[in-house]
């Protein structure tokens, strides 16, 4: 399976608490950090959900 690289790029503050829980959940406590996940479908509704706060590549 594909893997893709999630960045956060903009702060969590101010943000609901399901789309904290889910950056907690991608593995991103800080802005500026880097994860790698498989792109399976829980994964990538995941990111989804915060697209505005990251960015994506894919591998």
């Amino acid at each position: 399976m594909a893997k893709i690289t999630v960045k956060q790029v903009r702060s969590r503050i101010n943000c609901p608490l399901n789309q904290k829980r889910t950056l907690d959940a991608l593995g991103l406590r800080r802005l500026g950090q880097v994860v790698e996940h498989e792109a399976n479908p829980t994964i990538l509704g995941m990111v989804n959900k915060v697209k505005h706060l990251v960015s994506i590549e894919t591998n």
